[in-house]
């Protein structure tokens, strides 16, 4: 028989960091259902979307003291109404086109609590199946703006088995460790790149994780041509298996996961390693 593949696609989009303007947080809507459509036509079971792709909430867009100055953020400002509306369509959408979609966005939390940086994972059947927050948050992020995450998060699909990470998650190895324990085929990276310039480091190191872990990588990136950076999904040996558009602008990169051998015996060897100095 045949070995089962399963075929994903990347997104890279446009991203807006002002979650108080309606008329942005349905621009992103519109083109992440754009990119779903284009990635159901293309084949994929899935499509996984950057951080930040319906909004990446701006520090300052969002301190009580600013713009100018940066302070604790004021979440009364954020159109939550409008937010939940494009993540309701976005739910809807993977429904009727038959597609896991797995979609960032800020996760309301009853106030005085601050909210969750967290991503969605919709199954095909249009239902919310689970949600990943961000455990590892910027000093921004945790001072001002964030409830960090506890814990690691899977799902499975056709027999495939994902794990979640987000923003400054890619940079600490032992998530990816934990992810390698719970015996992940892949691992899901949403990572938002505002800034020009100097992010190549974060492909090496989501290029290393595949390589140390010996599983499948997919690095959801904005479309941002100043970055550096594109989205991708990488192989278990750390090569890319494939890359979004090179202009960096908005597009998706569809690819075929299989169950490299790779994974299995570097899994293997590690847990015998790992038993043999614990004991």
């Amino acid at each position: 028989m045949p070995e089962t593949t399963l075929r994903i696609a990347v997104a890279q989009s446009t991203v807006h960091q002002d979650p108080t303007d309606p008329a942005l947080l349905r621009s992103s809507g519109a083109e992440v259902r754009q990119l779903m459509r284009q990635a159901a036509e293309a084949g994929a079971r899935l499509v996984h979307f950057t951080e930040g792709a319906i909004c990446f909430p701006s520090k300052h867009v969002m301190s009580e003291l600013g713009p100018d100055e940066v302070g604790a953020s004021d979440w009364s400002k954020a159109d939550w109404t409008v937010l939940q509306s494009e993540l309701d369509k976005i739910t809807a959408l993977s429904g009727e086109l038959g597609i896991w979609t797995v979609i960032p966005s800020v996760h309301q939390l009853p106030a005085p609590t601050r909210p969750r940086n967290s991503m969605y994972v919709v199954s095909d059947a249009g239902e919310v199946v689970t949600r990943y927050d961000e455990r590892m948050l910027s000093t921004t992020k945790i001072t001002w703006m964030y409830t960090p995450g506890t814990k690691p998060v899977t799902f499975e699909v056709d027999g495939y088995r994902f794990g979640l990470a987000l923003g400054l998650d890619v940079l600490f190895p032992e998530l990816s460790t934990e992810y390698d324990r719970l015996a992940v085929d892949a691992v899901l990276v949403s990572y938002a790149t505002t800034g020009i310039g100097q992010n190549e480091h974060i492909g090496v190191q989501a290029r290393g994780t595949a390589a140390n872990n010996t599983c499948w990588i997919s690095l959801a990136v904005p479309a941002n041509p100043g970055a550096g950076l594109d989205a991708g999904v990488i192989d278990p040996r750390g090569n890319w298996a494939v890359q979004g558009p090179a202009d960096s602008t908005p597009g998706i990169a569809v690819t075929d996961l299989h169950h490299a051998e790779v994974t299995t015996i570097g899994r293997e060897f590690r847990s015998r390693t790992r038993e043999r100095v614990s004991s």
